[in-house]
């Protein structure tokens, strides 16, 4: 770990990234890990569809497997024990490959510099509990769906708020469709800046429908930011050159 205080701030940046790759962020790498296997062995993942008689039997399980592990916000606020759990069990559960692996990006790239600043133990339970908040969110916005919420992308984004707040000024490399998916590299504000812009005003068209829970990763990002401000103060946020930092999404 890095004594941050007497850490001479024009590496500490670079530093931090090294310590992280070294260390290999164990549990951002656990989480990543853990994500793909409960994937793979649920009746999404496509390789289990030889053990179901008819579409219709793959269908069914695919329902069920939604209905016991994701979060549905009417069933959530009747207080059972199984609902008040959903929202911890949904952080692990994805719908599709692309669900999956687009959330899993944004972790491997983010993550891992987070943790090494928060320490291990610390960021488990930030991203535990804050993916937790941001779920009850969506479902208190919600209050009367029966859609089901599953995914770790309000934890992600709790992830990347904390990341925002700690290393500002550290360069990303991003692919923005806009820009003919050219890989550009920028300082982490301004992409994370911008996703977050993009998720608030998608959240404001969206309804409680299929699809995806952009007022789930607008409070999670809320959640991530305000923590980071609340937990480490201004002096631990990292004013490096734009040059320091090498994530990669």
């Amino acid at each position: 770990m890095i004594e941050w205080r007497q850490a001479d701030w024009r590496t500490t940046a670079g530093r931090i990234r090294d310590v992280a790759a070294s260390s290999g962020a164990p549990v951002t790498y656990g989480l990543i890990g853990v994500c793909g296997v409960v994937f793979l062995i649920s009746p999404l993942s496509g390789f289990g569809g030889a053990a179901y008689r008819s579409e219709d039997a793959l269908l069914a399980a695919q329902a069920g497997y939604f209905e016991r592990w994701g979060v549905i916000p009417a069933e959530l606020w009747e207080g059972s024990a199984h609902a008040l759990i959903t929202p911890f069990t949904a952080l692990f559960v994805h719908g599709s490959w692309l669900h999956l692996l687009g959330n899993l990006l944004f972790l491997y790239v983010f993550g891992a510099m987070a943790e090494e600043r928060m320490g291990r133990v610390q960021f488990a339970l930030f991203y535990v509990g804050c993916g937790y908040v941001a779920l009850v969110c969506y479902a208190a916005a919600h209050a009367d769906s029966a859609q089901t919420l599953v995914g770790a992308s309000g934890a992600i984004s709790a992830v990347l708020g904390a990341f925002l707040y700690l290393f500002p000024k550290t360069r990303v490399t991003s692919l923005f469709p806009f820009l003919f998916f050219l890989p550009l590299r920028f300082p982490a504000w301004i992409v994370l800046v911008f996703w977050f812009a993009l998720q608030w005003a998608a959240a404001q068209g969206a309804d409680a429908g299929p699809g995806v829970a952009y007022l789930a990763h607008v409070a999670g990002f809320a959640v991530g930011f305000l923590y980071a401000w609340v937990r480490y103060g201004r002096r631990a946020r990292v004013k490096v050159p734009a040059t320091e930092g090498d994530s990669q999404p």
